[in-house]
């Protein structure tokens, strides 16, 4: 059994938030996909608890509660995935 990962938080910043989730619903009007956007909406918010993160979701990528919790995990592992991708291989 591994322990887990100490993680700090990002705290709460408003202002952030409000930018996230307006810049979330502009990229829903102009047509993108619900994974762009909540990813676009993650790298602002990255760092932040997982609650704040869901609920900028759902205000701006136009998520479910349950979507939006799925949303937040994927997007995690998908940056995390790059992010050991660059690592390994930088260019």
């Amino acid at each position: 059994m591994s322990k887990a990962k100490p993680t700090a938080t990002v705290p709460t910043d408003k202002a952030v938030i409000a930018v996230a989730v307006a810049e979330g619903r502009k990229m829903i009007e102009a047509g993108k996909s619900k994974i762009d956007t909540a990813l676009a909406m993650y790298e602002k918010l990255e760092g932040m608890e997982q609650d704040v993160i869901v609920k900028a979701f759902i205000a701006g990528a136009t998520l479910t509660e349950k979507g939006a919790l799925t949303y937040w995990y994927n997007c995690r592992r998908r940056i995390a995935k790059e992010r050991r991708a660059k690592a390994l291989n930088p260019r």
